[in-house]
């Protein structure tokens, strides 16, 4: 099987890291992290620009997507910089569910309007007694006529602060765990009844809890099948799982450079510190557990298109081997710098942060190995 890029990718990977070295060094992150609306909108126009916020979306639709490497390079070259701006929840979250279930009206009016920059996403699926079980739901939606009145509450929704519209899971029929019974809705941010609580979370992004009481929305804002949303639920977290692998990757890259610098440059006793045994073999490891993640996150997005069961067991499989090394990687980068590896002044504690919010983000390492197992 060959591995190599296109010519394209390459080139869409050269674009991307040059405007991540050029203008989102890590002290512009740090402006960014700290205003009071936690992202730019002139890089997210940047994006629009570059053709980023199309690479995930089909031809048909009017996008550029010719494989999933496409956003594989995209999330990878992100993570080199820990770019905020909300391009999972809309790029790739968005791009799952409005291809695979919404309408054609709903694709003609939204896509071209993401695609140029001007409609947000985020992804409201999280609840507080769902512990990454996607199916368990309290938030409910009752069919009223031609509509659905929506109750309930969402939590650490990212994105949601910026975000035009939200995609909701809510139950609909059956019992609060069932897997069937579960119903997607695409929710207007302004809709009556839809409150926000916006806050930072650890690793620098803006998230918020939505409360909708009484949220009416059309039954035309139905995404897949009234009651059986939960196989484009989890076909939507399995393209949003590997989106964060490749991201994971160029933040584990980063982190394992920045490392073998500061061994080289830093002097213990007269000598570098990169020249003792024992963190020379730290630093081995470390490499080889960012080579095993570059294999797993490869694989996840070969099989995103494979059947439900060989898709659901590469996405938990990588999801593990992201959640391992990333802590282990970063945990490694840390002791090795010292007390100052957490500091604000240097960058690698924002990385480690990120890596670290990764490995629970769609389900932690426990949790997806019982998925692989449950898959098998």
């Amino acid at each position: 099987m060959d591995f190599s890029f296109t010519e394209e990718q390459q080139l869409l990977r050269s674009s991307i890291g040059r405007f991540i070295q050029e203008q989102y060094r890590i002290d512009t992150r740090r402006e960014i992290v700290a205003s009071e609306t936690g992202w730019r909108r002139d890089y997210w126009e940047q994006f629009a620009d570059l053709g980023l916020l199309a690479a995930a979306f089909p031809e048909a639709d009017g996008g550029f997507r010719s494989s999933p490497i496409d956003t594989l390079v995209i999330m990878e070259e992100l993570g080199k910089g820990l770019v905020v701006e909300p391009y999972l929840p809309t790029a790739i979250l968005g791009s799952a569910f409005l291809c695979n279930g919404a309408s054609e009206a709903m694709r003609a009016d939204l896509i071209p309007s993401i695609m140029e920059g001007q409609t947000i996403l985020a992804f409201a699926y999280a609840e507080p007694q769902g512990r990454y079980n996607l199916a368990n739901l309290t938030t409910f939606a009752q069919k009223d006529g031609n509509s659905y009145v929506i109750n309930g509450y969402k939590a650490v929704v990212i994105g949601a602060p910026m975000a035009d519209k939200l995609i909701v899971t809510t139950r609909t029929a059956g019992e609060q765990r069932d897997r069937d019974g579960i119903t997607v809705f695409l929710v207007d941010r302004h809709a009556r009844g839809l409150s926000r609580r916006d806050y930072t979370t650890i690793d620098g992004y803006r998230a918020s809890d939505v409360t909708f009481d009484n949220v009416r929305v059309d039954a035309a804002a139905v995404l897949g099948e009234p009651d059986g949303g939960l196989p484009l639920i989890d076909q939507a977290v399995d393209a949003g799982i590997a989106a964060i692998c490749g991201e994971a990757l160029g933040a584990m890259k980063t982190v394992n450079e920045m490392t073998i610098e500061y061994a080289k440059n830093r002097k213990q006793f007269g000598t570098p510190i990169g020249k003792f045994q024992v963190l020379q073999h730290r630093m081995v490891d470390m490499f080889i557990a960012y080579e095993q993640s570059i294999s797993m996150t490869y694989m996840v997005h070969l099989k995103l298109d494979a059947a439900p069961v060989e898709r659901v067991q590469a996405a938990a499989a990588a999801k593990v081997q992201i959640g391992k090394a990333g802590r282990y990687i970063g945990q490694e980068a840390v002791q090795i710098h010292g007390g100052m590896g957490m500091t604000d002044e240097l960058a690698l504690g924002y990385y480690f942060k990120r890596l670290t919010m990764i490995d629970t983000q769609f389900g932690n390492v426990d949790h997806h190995l019982r998925r692989y197992a449950r898959a098998a």
